[in-house]
């Protein structure tokens, strides 16, 4: 079932994406934040039905259609990524000096899984957001300070911190040089 809820962000990106909308335009369509759009379509959130019934509506498809592409629970004994199927992905529209690549997904019994490289640009910003996943940083180049609800964290190369998504957080970044770090999503069903 996990598998089936992670995809349907992906799913809804891809159609987006092949109609040529930006999340703007189908969040205005679909009568629903810009952020909300966002935070589905890269597995930090999963709607409510009629909130993605709303959303397949706006795309103007099916939904028989919709979910003929959403991903399937599968009994492999292990999940191989090359690197050519890694894409960047958009986060927060608002975000300035983000840039995220995609690099697994995968939900595996009760558990769902998503890693992601995380650039983050020398005077870049946003706001903090909140999350569904407890989250796992590990800094592979660089250093950032991480607000974590009003707690502030210094975290240099080879540092990790491990939080609850749900408190309002954000990285931010305190050098001439960009931070690049790892971060691994976690969602429970």
């Amino acid at each position: 079932m996990n598998d089936f809820l992670i995809g349907i962000g992906k799913r809804l990106k891809d159609i987006r994406k092949k109609n040529n909308l930006t999340i703007n335009e189908l969040a205005f369509r679909a009568n629903v934040s810009n952020g909300l759009v966002s935070r589905i379509e890269n597995g930090r959130t999963i709607p409510s039905l009629p909130v993605l019934l709303d959303l397949i509506q706006s795309l103007e498809i099916d939904a028989s259609y919709f979910f003929e592409g959403v991903e399937k629970k599968s009994n492999a004994k292990f999940i191989y990524v090359p690197k050519e199927s890694q894409q960047v992905i958009e986060k927060e529209v608002e975000a300035e000096g983000f840039k995220y690549m995609h690099i697994f997904s995968k939900s595996l019994h009760s558990l769902g899984f998503e890693a992601v490289l995380l650039t983050l640009e020398p005077n870049s910003r946003r706001e903090k957001v909140i999350t569904d996943a407890w989250e796992f940083k590990y800094i592979l180049k660089g250093e950032v300070k991480y607000i974590i609800d009003n707690e502030e964290i210094l975290l240099k190369e080879g540092d990790s911190l491990y939080f609850n998504g749900k408190f309002p957080h954000v990285p931010v970044s305190i050098s001439n040089e960009s931070c690049v770090m790892l971060v691994l999503y976690f969602y429970t069903a």
